[in-house]
């Protein structure tokens, strides 16, 4: 058998699929991971509220992200929740994220945002047993977003910074649009929404969800 150039390249495109098959690539599908309240805290405001430095309690599923081992109350106007969580590392500004549901039990009106967007937020107390602080802003409802790195989202065809609409592979499918895309070499791929949206969808810890890339779709879905 002659072996040609066109036979190598038919070779080489054959083995890169069954490599991708093996690898999962090319799988539009994409975990639903659920964002319970939390806070993320300035070093300063840390040692405000807690005498004794940080520990780590364990990694989250982002890398480089971890729980700390202590927990906060969040004051509002109209109620309190207790044992709110503490995720690490500090950060340059302290913010809190929960969920609508919370922020009407709370009192606050929490704007929808995207992390670390808290120009011209609502704030809120925060207290341990060691302190007290009154936040002027911070308190927001963390807006929907796909973590994932420059692999995947040239796998799946998006950029950073991208809108896209989202459907669940649930038993009570729902089309989630606006949702962000975020891209970042250390990002691990996942689909992050609240408490409100994931019980919205009948969302497991196994659930899933696929980009609607088709157009049309998007606008018949979306529109």
């Amino acid at each position: 058998m002659v072996v040609t150039e066109d036979l190598i390249s038919a070779v080489v495109i054959e083995v890169k699929k069954r490599l991708q098959q093996q690898n999962g690539v090319g799988s539009r599908v994409i975990p639903i991971e659920l964002s319970a309240r939390h806070a993320h805290i300035s070093e300063k405001d840390y040692f405000q509220l807690f005498k004794e430095p940080p520990k780590n309690v364990r990694e989250l599923s982002q890398p480089g992200q971890y729980l700390l081992d202590k927990r906060l109350r969040l004051i509002g106007p109209k109620g309190v929740i207790d044992n709110v969580a503490i995720l690490g590392p500090f950060r340059k500004e302290s913010q809190v994220e929960i969920s609508l549901t919370d922020a009407r039990s709370l009192g606050i009106k929490a704007p929808v945002r995207h992390s670390g967007d808290v120009q011209g937020t609502p704030g809120g107390i925060i207290s341990s047993s060691e302190g007290i602080i009154s936040m002027d802003r911070g308190v927001i409802v963390a807006g929907r977003h796909i973590h994932m790195d420059p692999s995947d989202a040239l796998r799946l065809g998006v950029s950073d910074m991208d809108l896209v609409c989202v459907q669940t592979n649930s038993h009570r499918p729902l089309i989630f649009r606006d949702v962000l895309i975020r891209v970042h070499k250390d990002f691990r791929l996942a689909f992050h929404i609240d408490l409100d949206e994931g019980n919205a969808c009948g969302c497991s810890t196994s659930t899933t969800c696929t980009i609607i890339k088709d157009t049309a779709e998007v606008r018949c879905a979306c529109g």
